[in-house]
């Protein structure tokens, strides 16, 4: 929960159940990993094309039962 806090007003990539991926900048969350995202895209995968489709979400916020792994901004170099 740490590194969640620290990743709030940061870029954060969020995969979730069912081959889908959300990146976005991290508003907050609580105990259960409920996500607000804010500026967000949605990656899905779709399987008659095998293509990825990319959706813009203006805010989303993602139930922490679907959240498989939260993935935080990468540290500055030093």
């Amino acid at each position: 929960m740490e590194l969640l806090s620290k990743a709030i007003g940061q870029q954060v990539l969020v995969e979730l159940k069912g081959r889908r991926k959300i990146k976005g900048k991290l508003r907050g969350y609580d105990q259960h990993l409920n996500l607000i995202l804010e500026n967000a895209d949605e990656f899905s995968f779709n399987l008659e094309t095998e293509e990825e489709v990319v959706e813009q979400i203006q805010t989303v916020i993602v139930r922490g039962d679907n959240v498989v792994l939260v993935s935080p901004p990468p540290k500055p170099p030093k």
